[in-house]
């Protein structure tokens, strides 16, 4: 049977000249154009619909308020603060009191967390039941469930100020919070601390040279030990050279509460122990199953050469483990930042509170917002961009 000859076609011959619909490159350019227009339209409309209403109703627009007397008290600072400051001050207080709770929390939630999980997998029947019971009531109980029980802990389970619980001398526990005491203000204070981050930069100086060194002749350095050494060693030091100062700031009753020294309060305590107890039970399933990832024969072999359960753990498992857990633990900790805002339901002073108490009073609520919108987000990118800093430095090199 005869063959007819394939008719070519002008956009065979010449692909430019074919309909800009058939190319995918050209598609996918049109597409979003028409996209980027589409976003411009409906952004432009809410802004102008919001200002023709805002206008008709003469609500003032702006972040003028910032600078006009707050006229509000806040409860905890960890900077000095009064009615009388602005309410940029007062926003920058709640900002604070968060970014405190949240770090706080993250290092406990981590701690406790990967306790947990190591003892999900334990040997020990008992140990590992109870871990894994904690996780199963922990993790199908609402947080803000949970935040109202520790609040209604510290109101109803603790005394009043003035029968309050005196286990040690200067430490009291009531209903108003803890109260402990704590070294009255001096020079020698401020050096210690500079002393302790010395020792910290020390310490990890002396990790990596001992990592370099095992490396080249398989001796391994006591780095942890020597840190811990450090960290104790020269703040003491320090505080020997100024004098060994002693005096304590103690608190005192007064009235109907105590006054001096430090008070933790039960709010910010309530909140703290809701976030970490809640988060750590999902920590946990995370380091447990990063350490479920490593490789039997990787522990076997291990042991075969002699380490010891402890070293096996810190320079075998967890080592490879890190791996695994650290993208999902991002994400937890980012969780925890966030529902760092149910602090609101328990009278926490913290950014999305002081906001709400502004917006209250100034009725500038589309500025409250989007500051609370752009807080958070700042809060979740340094997060994700340490987190993802240390993730890409512990991943594995390939050759």
């Amino acid at each position: 049977m005869k063959r007819e000859p394939s008719i070519t076609t002008d956009s065979e011959l010449h692909p430019s000249a074919a309909p800009f619909w058939r190319d995918p490159e050209k598609r996918a350019i049109v597409f979003q154009v028409v996209a980027l227009l589409l976003v411009g339209l409906v952004s432009y409309y809410l802004f102008s619909n919001t200002q023709a209403n805002l206008q008709r109703q003469s609500i003032a627009t702006g972040f003028g308020f910032l600078d006009k007397e707050a006229g509000f008290e806040i409860g905890e600072s960890l900077v000095q603060y009064s009615a009388a400051d602005s309410y940029a001050r007062a926003l920058l207080v709640g900002a604070l009191n968060t970014v405190k709770v949240s770090f706080i929390g993250i290092v406990f939630t981590i701690i406790l967390g990967t306790f947990i999980g190591i003892a999900r997998l334990s040997s020990n029947w008992l140990l590992a039941k109870l871990a894994g019971g904690y996780i199963e009531l922990m993790q199908n109980i609402p947080v803000l469930l949970q935040l109202f029980f520790w609040y209604g802990i510290f109101y109803e389970s603790f005394p009043a100020p003035r029968q309050a619980l005196n286990p040690f001398v200067g430490l009291f526990l009531c209903n108003r919070g803890l109260i402990f005491a704590v070294p009255e203000s001096h020079a020698a204070h401020g050096a210690m601390g500079w002393a302790f981050v010395a020792a910290l930069a020390l310490g990890w100086g002396l990790n990596r040279w001992g990592r370099q060194r095992q490396a080249r002749t398989g001796q391994m350095f006591p780095a942890v030990r020597v840190t811990i050494g450090l960290i104790v060693l020269l703040p003491l030091l320090v505080w020997l050279c100024f004098g060994a100062p002693t005096a304590m700031d103690m608190p005192v009753l007064s009235g109907f509460n105590f006054q001096g020294g430090v008070t933790v309060s039960p709010e910010f305590s309530a909140l703290l122990l809701g976030l970490v107890f809640y988060t750590a039970a999902f920590v946990a399933e995370i380091v447990r199953a990063g350490i479920q990832s490593v490789g039997r024969g990787q522990v076997e072999a291990a042991m075969s050469v002699g380490l010891r359960p402890g070293q096996v753990l810190h320079l075998v498992i967890l080592p490879q483990a890190l791996r695994v857990i650290i993208p999902p633990l991002t994400n937890q900790m980012l969780s925890l930042t966030k529902n760092s805002s149910l602090a609101i339901a328990i009278g926490f002073a913290d950014f999305v509170a002081v906001t709400n108490t502004t917006i209250n009073q100034t009725g500038q609520a589309i500025e409250g917002v989007a500051l609370i919108m752009i807080v958070y987000l700042f809060f979740s990118l340094s997060t994700s961009m340490f987190m993802n800093w240390y993730n890409k430095k512990t991943a594995l090199v390939e050759r």
